[in-house]
């Protein structure tokens, strides 16, 4: 059996609200910012492999009031990873000592996800890893997986997924 791991709040906490605690006074100014300015659906667009710069500058043609902090999701995006999920990390561990084959793919900015995998030596574990950002395909489209497949020479029926997303 392949395992085939998600990387964002599967191995690694991910939250930008925790560095929007530190930069706006009050929970529903973070929840504001975050429903209305950086969304899900902008993040993705990073995700996707646009450019942090990209994005902010996009992002900030239409807040400019909010360009601030627009730029810190770029320049202190590493505040927004907030550690190792620990248990998920032992499991990691454990498959990879039994020799057991080990893949991920994940929605993950390519550059951001090259100075995540360099802080993070636990993810050098994987025999490979689709990063979104490099592909320019999210999930859940079926390109992203079928790509690991493809790449790997592996069927679907001889993998398990494991993602914190039921999509």
């Amino acid at each position: 059996m392949n395992v085939v791991f998600d990387i964002g709040n599967v191995l690694l906490h991910w939250e930008p609200r925790a560095l929007y605690r530190q930069i706006f006074a009050t929970e529903d100014e973070v929840e504001w910012f975050l429903a209305n300015v950086c969304t899900h659906d902008w993040n993705l667009e990073q995700d996707r492999g646009r450019s942090f710069a990209e994005g902010v500058t996009e992002a900030s043609r239409r807040h400019p009031q909010h360009a601030a902090a627009i730029a810190a999701y770029d320049t202190r995006w590493t505040e927004t990873l907030t550690g190792p999920i620990t248990g998920s990390v032992d499991i990691l561990g454990e498959l990879k000592a039994r020799g057991t084959p080990l893949y991920a793919i994940t929605n993950f900015n390519q550059d951001k996800f090259r100075e995540t995998r360099a802080r993070y030596p636990f993810l050098g574990a994987f025999r490979d890893i689709v990063v979104s950002g490099d592909e320019r395909v999210i999930k859940p489209d079926a390109a992203i997986y079928r790509l690991l497949l493809d790449r790997n020479g592996l069927k679907a029926a001889d993998c398990l997924f494991i993602d914190d997303s039921l999509k």
